[in-house]
């Protein structure tokens, strides 16, 4: 079958994403593979490479590709690592971990999303994903500790289970600030205790809220 984007994913790549500083070849591979097009509702596919974030079902968004990106190689994932995902939203985030990591544990609050993901992560043939519906901010203990860990929302803190979940050398990528305004935090686990971490600034961004326990009470 012709895939009628492929240009137009391409040019996103080299435009948004490679000129723009990220290096990692293996997110570059990722993105120019996964077709964000499906990822938004039919109305949205011409603008589904565009360099900004579009919105989906339930009041919540698909994040800007560069934003992605970003996120995606400050985890610096090589292959074989288990991840977790706080906030599945359309699911293309997910299927990027999904094409770098060996499993994906992702958590999303609103069953519609996490059912509608759940159904073009398998038409993707992406099976090393496992999806479940509830609050984000306690983790996944059971499944813990985890190589990295990626937030899709912002929060007003990191919520301690996360640090407590990501194993001694994984990464924790996560908006932390206001409701209206946040900065892109990379804490990386140096020992094992929690508090115990290497933190660095990426840049500012705006995300979603974190709902949660742990995050903003909705």
């Amino acid at each position: 079958m012709t895939d009628r984007f492929l240009k137009q994913r391409m040019k996103m790549v080299e435009t948004q994403i490679r000129l723009r500083g990220i290096k990692d070849q293996r997110v570059q591979k990722a993105m120019e593979k996964i077709p964000r097009h499906l990822f938004v509702n039919e109305g949205l596919h011409d603008q589904a490479y565009n360099d900004n974030p579009l919105p989906i079902e339930c009041q919540q968004t698909i994040s800007q590709p560069y934003i992605v990106a970003l996120m995606t190689e400050a985890m610096e994932l090589t292959g074989s690592e288990k991840v977790l995902e706080i906030g599945t939203g359309s699911g293309y985030q997910t299927a990027i971990l999904a094409e770098l990591a060996g499993r994906v544990f992702s958590i999303e609050r609103i069953a519609s999303l996490a059912n509608a993901a759940r159904t073009i992560l398998d038409a993707l043939g992406y099976y090393n994903v496992a999806i479940r519906v509830g609050d984000g901010t306690f983790g996944w203990r059971e499944e813990s500790p985890f190589g990295a860990i990626v937030v899709t929302a912002g929060a007003p803190k990191v919520p301690r289970p996360l640090l407590e979940q990501l194993a001694p050398g994984g990464r924790l990528v996560i908006p932390v600030g206001t409701r209206s305004s946040q900065m892109l935090l990379k804490l990386t686990r140096l020992s094992d205790e929690p508090e115990d971490v290497k933190q660095e600034r990426l840049c500012g961004c705006r995300f979603v809220d974190l709902i949660g326990e742990n995050g903003w009470k909705d």
